[in-house]
């Protein structure tokens, strides 16, 4: 078998040997050069990468290993703008880029088809290579009050790609397996009831075209788990061999005071092949949620061991043994808790809705995704956006052991603005924080000194992006900043996009792909 790594070395002694003939042998000079280059191309092309999921495989580390991307761009003037998709009016979700495609979550600001109007909860999937648009899925939304899936906010979930599925969980919060080709080539069982599924239930059932998505299965976490989900499901599904883990987006009810599924999991595992529900967590993390559970999860090995690393909205980090084997059917296991870290050790932790209104006493809350990197878990969390107290930090955690690490496994704490939802990126000794307040911050990651920090126009929701030496990050203002990955600050380029920015930047296969609310392009050097 020839491995990239092969190929690459092969490619390395052929460049040497092209080297030596332009030497020794003048007049095939051109003709090396020539082959160099061809096989300098073929070497970019064999490092190049999907980008499949929300942060890196496993760590979600917002990290890419692409080279040769742009350090600006500007869509007013098409500078470096390879191809540029219309999304609705909001779009919360991060595109995520696998087998050819690119999935992008959003709302039906912009109906892709004349039969189905109104308010929908949109996934758009575009050819990678042509931003063509292939097909929608659209599901519409639970109307018991806005609480349950907030007006215009579309799908807010990003979907995760693997060979010929995506997966994805819905607005109304259903876990889905979709063909990557949508209905092209047929309707794939064993779920066939799109017709009805696309529509309010008094609405007529809408026959599926070749431009609408082919629902393989479907596990209605609402319905079967009586989750309570809080503005709309928010979950970045990790995949792991044959299992999906998935955050159930469990929550405060309408008056923000009670917790209406106090017994509801907050993590569970689904079975990749079939849809079936094999394990969840027993944590009964309800009662001390303190928003909503806005987390997904990470997979790290410590200690030779598997772990699952998930924030709850109690906003108490938890490990879990990561399933070995799918259960007999029938059989839903529990997922063993062996270490856990408390972010706000004294907060409170009982009727902790009473602190709602409190800005400077309340519980904390974790809206981003554990980041794992060199034997450490990097993570941000503290005050809700929307309740609670105006605080919140980035933290440095030694994973190591099982129980309590609250005390013993703090590394460093770096105090952010007053509030943060994005997932910290770490690369070359740094990390890269953005808070709400307008502030990314670069942090020494063994320390937890500041390096430097630069005052944004806008609030950080998205996550910043390093990628070939460079960090990538966006604000709510629709300000896009490029800077050098450097201890010391260097502003690359700056540029003013068309609307807010909720989705993460991200690359693969030798582009950026940036998202606003109301556009998605694919950026790469011309």
């Amino acid at each position: 078998m020839v491995t990239t790594e092969s190929r690459l070395a092969r490619t390395s002694q052929m460049v040497c040997a092209a080297g030596r003939v332009s030497r020794n042998s003048p007049g095939r000079s051109r003709l090396a050069v020539v082959a160099l280059s061809a096989m300098l191309g073929l070497a970019g092309r064999l490092a190049a990468h999907d980008y499949p999921q929300m942060g890196a495989r496993f760590s979600r580390n917002m990290v890419s290993a692409e080279r040769n991307l742009p350090d600006r761009f500007n869509p007013e003037t098409g500078e470096n703008i390879l191809w540029a998709a219309e999304l609705g009016s909001e779009s919360h979700a991060t595109p995520v880029v696998g087998s050819g495609r690119v999935l992008m979550g959003t709302n039906n600001g912009n109906p892709r088809d004349p039969r189905n109007e109104g308010d929908r909860g949109v996934l758009l999937c575009f050819n990678e290579a042509t931003g063509v648009f292939e097909w929608q899925l659209a599901v519409p939304k639970i109307t018991i009050s806005r609480f349950w899936d907030w007006p215009r906010a579309g799908i807010c979930s990003t979907a995760t790609i693997e060979g010929n599925r995506a997966y994805v969980v819905s607005n109304r919060g259903e876990v889905m397996a979709l063909d990557l080709a949508g209905m092209s080539n047929g309707n794939d069982g064993p779920y066939l009831e799109e017709a009805v599924h696309t529509v309010p239930p008094d609405e007529t059932p809408l026959p599926p075209t070749a431009h609408d998505a082919d629902i393989v299965w479907l596990y209605d976490m609402l319905h079967d788990q009586g989750v309570r989900q809080h503005d709309s499901a928010h979950a970045c599904i990790l995949i792991d061999g044959p299992f999906l883990y998935v955050n159930t987006s469990n929550g405060v009810d309408d008056t923000h005071k009670e917790i209406h599924a106090p017994d509801a999991p907050s993590l569970v595992v689904i079975e990749k092949a079939t849809g079936r529900l094999v394990a969840r967590d027993g944590e009964r993390i309800g009662p001390r949620i303190f928003h909503s559970t806005w987390s997904s999860p990470m997979l790290a090995e410590v200690g030779g061991q598997r772990r699952i690393f998930f924030a709850g909205g109690d906003g108490v980090l938890y490990a879990f043994e990561a399933l070995g084997e799918a259960p007999p059917p029938g059989e839903v296991r529990t997922l063993r808790k062996v270490w856990w870290f408390d972010i706000d050790p004294t907060g409170p932790k009982e009727n902790v809705h009473r602190f709602n209104s409190n800005r400077k006493i309340s519980p904390s809350n974790v809206k981003s995704i554990p980041v794992f990197h060199e034997g450490r878990v990097y993570l941000t969390g503290g005050g809700d956006l929307w309740w609670g107290k105006n605080e919140s930090a980035l933290w440095c955690i030694d994973p190591a052991g099982e129980g309590d690490a609250t005390v013993r496994g703090l590394v460093w704490k770096h105090p952010l603005g007053d509030h943060v939802m994005a997932s910290p990126a770490v690369a070359e000794g740094m990390v890269f924080a953005a808070d709400c307040d307008g502030t990314l911050h670069c942090v020494d990651a063994v320390t937890g000194g500041t390096c430097w920090t630069f005052e944004a126009n806008g609030d950080f929701w998205a996550s910043p992006l390093v990628a070939d030496g460079k960090v990538y990050a966006a604000t709510r203002r629709g300000w896009f900043y490029v800077f050098r990955l450097s201890r010391t600050r260097e502003l690359l380029s700056e540029v003013k996009l068309n609307g807010p920015v909720s989705a993460t930047p991200v690359a693969a296969n030798g582009r950026l792909y940036v998202a606003t609310m109301r556009s998605l392009y694919a950026v790469g050097r011309r």
